[in-house]
């Protein structure tokens, strides 16, 4: 029999990885939103039967709020409605303790580390900012009327949202027009660029100033095809829906953080996987310097036919178009590394890729994670290699949602 719309109080407890609080209710666990730890709530329940282990459930009214609660800025926040962001209702500082208390969990369970991280805002600092404006990629869904909205939380349903609280405003337009596709991917370069990359379109394409509108198969359908990134001093090319930090400041603020992890040092021997458009690889490149050698490593087509132009004019970069688990088994890399830096997608490196790595016997891996679950069942992995994690720095580069960036450094142990 199922449970879904009935109402039940709950006693909220800790926070988890993925948005939501822990609660339980008749025996069971309940993962519910839209409420903070150490509330009481009245919950609706959303998924669960009676046989069910766990259910979920939204918090639909709030008995005893706690310190960090705050009214939703965005009218399309809250239960049943937009799923894009998960903490509307918290405070900025307090969204970004709690974050540290999931990475703090990962960790603990996932891998036996413990240790207690402190999220920072961009470039490191504790940041106040009200956690809007910030996003540069939105990729939204149409209606049948081509209104553009993003799904409901866990449903294929789509909400019309105009304006996107979190989006750059300079994108508003854009959200605001209706488009004849099933999905519009709104891009905001740090350069002032703007494209729109169409899918299954289907009727004439509006008529707005943009740098360029591309078909989601990388047609040009009006304009450029790409868009420039400027970081330091070094521009880069990102064509279509090509894969760049969304944070206006994140790139800047991990690069930083990863070049400080890493320590790269005139004339060592670098691997940077995972390595998209080129951007760690730029300035690992300028680190070792003409003596030292960067393995640029990239699958996907369209970011390494961009890396290729961002990085032409270092030589010392070699560019290897494939996975990184193919690279090495096809014997692609170099047998010894001093240093390898990895971002790899949210499912992580994984155990083939982690042995891969350790066999070349680096001494330093600094490990770019925007999934803190994904981060510590790797560090488990290198763990059973004799690697150990050194220091491990957190940021807030996704404002009102649950995901965290991490940058461990990771090193042989002694």
């Amino acid at each position: 029999m199922t449970l879904v719309g009935q109402r039940v109080e709950l006693d909220v407890g800790p926070i988890a990885h993925g948005g939501h609080c822990v609660a339980r209710w008749d025996g069971r666990v309940v993962f519910v939103r839209h409420c903070l730890p150490g509330e009481r709530v009245v919950a609706l329940v959303t998924e669960g039967e009676q046989a069910s282990s766990y259910l979920r459930a939204d918090a639909v009214e709030v008995l005893r709020p706690v310190q960090g609660r705050v009214a939703a800025p965005c009218q399309f926040s809250g239960p049943g409605r937009c799923g894009g962001c998960d903490f509307q209702h918290v405070d900025i500082a307090t969204q970004r303790r709690l974050l540290g208390e999931v990475v703090s969990e990962q960790l603990s369970r996932l891998a036996g580390i413990e240790r207690t991280v402190t999220v920072e805002g961009p470039y490191g600092g504790a940041g106040t900012d009200d956690g809007l404006g910030w996003r540069t990629r939105v990729t939204f869904t149409a209606t049948p009327g081509g209104e553009l909205g993003l799904r409901r939380h866990r449903s294929h349903d789509v909400l019309p949202v105009d304006p996107c609280l979190i989006a750059d405003p300079a994108m508003a337009d854009v959200s605001a027009t209706r488009w004849p596709a099933d999905h519009v991917e709104a891009v905001v370069s740090s350069t002032g660029e703007r494209l729109v990359v169409a899918d299954a379109v289907r009727g004439r394409l509006p008529t707005l100033e943009l740098t360029g509108l591309v078909g989601a198969d990388g047609e040009r359908l009006r304009g450029r095809t790409y868009v420039t990134e400027r970081v330091r001093d070094r521009t880069f090319r990102v064509t279509g829906a090509g894969f760049w930090q969304v944070h206006q400041e994140a790139a800047r603020t991990l690069l930083d953080a990863v070049l400080a992890a890493g320590r790269p040092q005139p004339g060592e021997v670098v691997a940077d996987l995972y390595a998209g458009v080129g951007l760690f690889s730029a300035f690992l490149a300028d680190e070792v310097g003409g003596d030292g050698q960067v393995h640029s490593v990239e699958s996907d087509r369209h970011a390494a036919r961009d890396a290729r132009r961002n990085l032409h004019n270092l030589p010392q970069v070699q560019l290897i178009g494939a996975s990184a688990e193919n690279a090495f088994s096809r014997g692609e890399l170099a047998a010894r590394y001093d240093l390898v830096v990895l971002d790899p997608p949210r499912a992580g490196a994984r155990a083939r890729v982690v042995r891969h790595i350790v066999a070349t016997a680096p001494s330093r891996v600094v490990y770019v994670a925007c999934d803190p679950a994904a981060l510590a069942r790797d560090l488990a992995t290198f763990a059973e290699h004799g690697y150990a994690l050194s220091s491990l720095r957190a940021f807030d580069l996704f404002p009102m949602t649950h995901h965290v960036e991490c940058v461990a450094l990771i090193e042989a142990a002694a």
